[in-house]
């Protein structure tokens, strides 16, 4: 790794540490830059402007989290495991994101949009991953190849995404076993075809 990449790494840190701490709104380039140790132009120069720096933050936390889950999933020995794996652990990992749900405390009005209208990003990496499961899942013998997986992730990611954004309605789930039990009954079929 090199001292560029390690730089942007500490400035990523400090703005995602600052964004919990007081929000997006009331950080500043030049606090992000004095928490990271470095000055507002290497902030700028690595990141480009504060919108840039929520993005890069926004992204590298979404990526971080999918790997995660992508990584636990991929060792369970089905496929509707591995897929109840996902939508369970993303959706509960969400929604006790410190980051996530701090945002959403402090700057609703700003928070909002980067989750729902300007999440595409974020779902197309979602969405990706789980492609790349489902592919391995074929590889391995566990799923029927077809060919409208990529159809059937993005429902999945979109499924998952609305119990993000909206955690409680009428069902009673609230812990990841909860979230497990839901997606074996109503997500996997999604996915594998199974009734």
């Amino acid at each position: 790794m090199t001292s560029s990449d390690l730089s942007t790494g500490r400035i990523l840190d400090a703005a995602r540490d600052l964004f919990t701490d007081v929000g997006i709104r009331r950080t500043t380039l030049e606090d992000i830059a004095r928490r990271a140790g470095v000055d507002r132009v290497t902030v700028y120069r690595r990141l480009g402007s504060k919108s840039d720096v929520v993005v890069a933050v926004s992204n590298r936390e979404a990526r971080r989290a999918f790997d995660e889950v992508f990584l636990v999933a991929d060792k369970a020995d089905t496929a509707a495991d591995r897929v109840a794996i996902v939508f369970a652990r993303i959706v509960h990992l969400l929604w006790t994101h410190p980051l996530f749900n701090r945002l959403l405390k402090l700057e609703p009005d700003t928070a909002l949009p980067k989750m729902t209208t300007e999440a595409g990003s974020a779902m197309s990496l979602a969405i990706s991953g789980l492609v790349e499961l489902l592919d391995k899942a074929v590889d391995d013998g566990l799923l029927a190849r077809a060919d409208d997986l990529r159809a059937r992730a993005e429902i999945v990611v979109r499924l998952a995404h609305s119990f993000i954004v909206t955690p409680r309605a009428d069902l009673a789930l609230s812990t990841e076993a909860d979230l497990l039990e839901f997606a074996h009954a109503h997500i996997v079929p999604i996915v594998t075809g199974a009734g």
